[in-house]
């Protein structure tokens, strides 16, 4: 498994993966969600509900930007003290051209 940095909030949760060339990205996602959601609901009864979204996003950092990058992970809560989770997606996915429908954002 590749090396990761978690970092999150109570809405959502940010995950650095190093991966090289070969390892698909989607295998990747749906191996972490599986996983944690197992780990999840043995927390009790309160999480037996657990589930991840059906989407997410992903996006390519370039090795020069990956302590920026771990830094910002890591700071998830001081960083959504002035833009919200939904704020920053939006941005992200404008700044790179993503088109996208609201209705299917926020599952």
């Amino acid at each position: 498994m590749p090396q990761s940095l978690v970092g999150g909030v109570a809405d959502h949760v940010h995950v650095l993966f190093d991966i090289g060339r070969l390892e698909a990205p989607a295998k990747l996602v749906e191996h972490a969600k599986r996983e944690s959601s197992k780990f999840i609901k043995t927390l009790g009864a309160k999480c037996g509900s657990f589930y991840w979204q059906r989407g997410y996003g992903m996006f390519s950092v370039s090795p020069t930007h990956r302590d920026e990058v771990e830094r910002y992970v890591r700071h998830q809560e001081e960083h959504h003290r002035t833009q919200s989770f939904q704020e920053e997606y939006r941005s992200f996915l404008d700044r790179y051209g993503i088109d996208y429908d609201e209705r299917y954002v926020w599952d």
